[in-house]
């Protein structure tokens, strides 16, 4: 019995020498900054509101603000695509592979260049099948949403590795 409460009071004191924490919002090293994207891009949405959820960064919008911007993000390229990757015997589709790309650069409004053009790719795989048409165009756009969020925690995850300004 003895034992026993020794090896439950000791069990929170290894989790806690671990070095186990809970992930917490990134720190940046700006304190404003401007996304230079597409205004009807979902990804660029998606990325404006993480990185703002925080609410020690403040995004401005308004070239015109500019003069007040520490950072420039500018989003390159973003592209979805689908391919092809398995056929049937009588040639129909079996399979595809879903991927989006992200060509992003970070820089500061003098020029400096603080992140180099880098380009971030996710791809998923998903089976097709004639017979369920629908659900798996729902599948695609939800492996889809799935994708860009991962793109967004690895932005976000860059970002917060940038130090000096």
């Amino acid at each position: 019995m003895r034992r026993r409460t020794l090896f439950i009071a000791a069990a929170p004191l290894a989790l806690a020498a671990c070095g186990f924490e809970l992930r917490r919002a990134p720190a940046f090293a700006f304190n404003t900054i401007f996304i230079g994207a597409s205004p009807n891009s979902s990804l660029a949405n998606e990325l404006k509101r993480a990185i703002t959820s925080g609410g020690a960064v403040e995004l401005i919008a308004d070239t015109r603000q500019l003069e007040r911007v520490q950072v420039i993000l500018d989003v390159l390229a973003e592209q979805r695509e689908k391919v092809v990757v398995g056929l049937n015997a009588s040639g129909q589709v079996r399979e595809f592979q879903l991927r989006i790309r992200m060509r992003f650069k970070l820089r500061t409004p003098g020029g400096k260049e603080l992140i180099p053009d880098t380009e971030i790719l996710q791809q998923r795989d998903i089976s097709f099948n004639e017979a369920a048409v629908l659900s798996k165009e729902a599948e695609e756009n939800l492996l889809y949403r799935d994708m860009q969020t991962d793109i967004v925690q690895q932005l976000l995850r860059r970002l917060a590795a940038v130090k000096t300004i």
